[in-house]
């Protein structure tokens, strides 16, 4: 397995939503109100789920949610703090949310994504 690169991309990952979150000025969606916590959502299903096909253990996993869940968190009592973003417990619960469906769906097929993609490159 190409661990390190997988890690690598994730970290980027976790990097990449962390600026997001505390940008004075957000790329704005242009579909519906609250379609942010939706975006929410969605980062933080793509971080478990990533991290888990890296991290196989289960004692591991457990320590991830735990992680990215306090993430979610400090991301808000951050942008609370800096004046031109905004606290919310609305942003906070989707965030949790997406990290339980993620660590949900790395017990689907979803979850050997990147296993079958290395499978696929040796194939080739």
């Amino acid at each position: 397995m190409l661990r390190n690169s997988w890690l690598a991309l994730g970290w980027l990952w976790v990097a990449i939503v962390s600026y997001l979150s505390l940008m004075p000025n957000p790329p704005q969606p242009l579909w519906f109100e609250g379609v942010d916590k939706l975006e929410h959502a969605s980062a933080y299903i793509g971080l478990m789920l990533w991290f888990c096909q890296v991290v196989v253990q289960k004692q591991s996993r457990v320590y991830l949610m735990a992680a990215f869940v306090v993430m979610g968190v400090c991301i808000e009592m951050l942008q609370g703090l800096s004046g031109y973003r905004y606290f919310e417990y609305a942003d906070m619960l989707a965030n949790t949310t997406g990290v339980l469906i993620g660590f949900g769906l790395a017990h689907t097929r979803m979850g050997r994504i990147l296993n079958k993609l290395e499978r696929n490159a040796k194939n080739t």
